[in-house]
């Protein structure tokens, strides 16, 4: 279930290209314009609204919605006939598209706050398949897949450090009951006697991720593809209405065909950072215009982590990107 705020953001983005002159007049008219809203949604963001907890979310939607109601490649000033609303409902199958709102059956809109979050995907799923199409869940621990030397190295040292006998003599054998236990007693800053070990972990598994990715990246058109895939450059073109945490984010996002017209990829470069904290692949990607006449830089960056705590569940490969969104080849500013 979506939370209030993400219900704010979401909602009165889509309120504002109806024919309201204020939050205020639109919530009262709860209109049937808009598609998916309940009943209990709408008292929710009444309540909210009457609350003034979420008063700079308010106000940032409501101006988001308004701006795309006046763009020249937006409404151009046309009100919206009907917007839906995605909310807690599953896209069947599988879409690149992070669609919030969908208005008039065509202009597809996610609304982003604060992120910088691309992806959260499996490590399996980013580095062996490049975000390409899902063939089913693999359920692999990645740093055993990658890194398993290491990976037990690490394991020995913390059970030592623990002196927990109990626990079993290798990782793979760690029961469910042992997960949640490390996990307890590993959930703050780790002694200085497991540090060379865990390090030697982080860099074992951001060099054989970084490897396994390069891998499948082999040609131009293969680093192509997996660019416009962490950009989310999809078949159809959307908007991205929403802020940083300087500004308002407000982005026509290209597909792979409008990308190719203005813009040509240079390279594609993936390599594991030795020096952070936690396992981490860097991304860059350089891109020329057509025309030569200016270069971009897009940089980000992979955390490979445990998604429950250390020890605690499949490790998540969460895919950041680090330029700010208006600096892309292929986020237009509206």
């Amino acid at each position: 279930m979506p939370t209030v705020k993400t219900e704010v953001t979401e909602i009165v983005t889509g309120l504002a290209t109806l024919p309201f002159a204020t939050v205020e007049e639109a919530l009262a008219a709860r209109p049937t314009e808009i598609i998916n809203v309940e009943v209990s949604h709408w008292d929710r963001l009444n309540d909210a609204y009457a609350g003034q907890q979420f008063h700079n979310e308010f106000t940032r939607a409501w101006s988001n919605g308004k701006s795309f109601l006046e763009a020249e490649y937006g409404l151009r000033h046309r009100t919206a006939r009907r917007v839906e609303w995605k909310g807690p409902h599953q896209t069947p199958g599988y879409d690149l598209i992070p669609a919030d709102l969908r208005i008039d059956h065509v202009f597809l809109i996610s609304c982003k706050y604060l992120s910088r979050i691309l992806f959260n995907a499996s490590p399996f799923h980013l580095f062996e398949r490049a975000l390409a199409t899902r063939r089913g869940t693999n359920t692999t621990d990645w740093y055993s897949h990658v890194a398993n030397e290491a990976f037990q190295s690490f394991y020995s040292a913390v059970r030592d450090e623990l002196q927990e006998n109990s626990l079993p003599g290798e990782v793979s054998h760690l029961s469910r009951l042992d997960r949640d236990f490390l996990k307890t007693r590993l959930s703050g800053p780790l002694s200085a006697s497991l540090e060379d070990s865990y390090m030697s972990f982080c860099r074992s598994v951001s060099l054989a991720s970084a490897d396994v990715w390069n891998s499948h990246l082999r040609t131009l058109r293969d680093q192509e593809e997996m660019l416009w895939r962490l950009l989310r450059l999809a078949s159809a073109p959307y908007f991205v209405l929403g802020t940083s945490n300087t500004n308002s984010i407000r982005l026509r996002v290209y597909t792979p065909w409008d990308w190719r017209q203005e813009f040509t990829l240079e390279a594609f470069r993936v390599w594991g950072d030795q020096s952070a904290g936690q396992p981490l692949v860097r991304w860059r990607a350089i891109a020329r215009t057509n025309s030569a006449s200016e270069e971009f830089v897009i940089d980000g960056h992979v955390e490979v982590r445990w998604s429950h705590g250390r020890f605690s569940g499949n490790p998540e490969a969460k895919v950041y990107l680090d330029t700010p969104h208006d600096q892309v080849p292929g986020y237009a500013v509206i």
